[in-house]
């Protein structure tokens, strides 16, 4: 059923706003068998604090920490559809495990698309400060190199969800 790019896992990577979430559960509609994991989300579970809040008390290497930790108990699953945080992929171990264990897809956005996509948004904290289109594309440019180490990209610029998880499975079933 699925070609060569299909390993145990599917793993959505890219910056934050580029439609990550909308598009994993998007993803676990199209393949019920496939379990959705937000490793965000399941950090929260854990800690019981917001990512905000973590990063805010205890700093960005101890929520890298946990998202590390995260990130190596739900690879070693299999059928599930992870959406990983917009920095989980600069990890070199957490980027050897996705892409041991996953088909690693690149949703890629324009820093203007991710500007308007959350721009009311309150709890991104690494836009805390200084929130602009710059430091969108700042940030973007500094990660790249590390996306475009993805099986695939897919662009989601002017993209409903929907359009997006058929383009993945498209990819992956081709």
């Amino acid at each position: 059923m699925y070609n060569n790019f299909m390993k145990k896992n599917i793993t959505l990577i890219g910056m934050m706003g580029c439609g990550k979430t909308t598009t994993a559960k998007e993803l676990s509609r199209l393949l019920p068998d496939f379990k959705l994991v937000d490793i965000d989300d399941e950090i929260e579970k854990s800690t019981g604090k917001k990512i905000s809040e973590i990063f805010l008390k205890y700093g960005e290497p101890h929520f890298r920490e946990l998202e590390s930790n995260k990130i190596k108990q739900f690879t070693a699953n299999d059928s599930q559809i992870i959406s990983a945080g917009g920095g989980a992929f600069e990890n070199p171990d957490n980027r050897r495990l996705f892409q041991k264990n996953s088909t690693v897809v690149f949703l890629k956005a324009a820093p203007e698309t991710i500007y308007e996509r959350i721009k009311a948004e309150t709890h991104r904290p690494l836009l805390k400060k200084h929130f602009s289109l710059e430091k969108i594309s700042h940030i973007l440019s500094l990660r790249e190199k590390n996306y475009k180490l993805a099986d695939f990209t897919v662009e989601t610029d002017n993209k409903t969800p929907s359009e997006v998880a058929e383009k993945i499975l498209g990819v992956i079933n081709d």
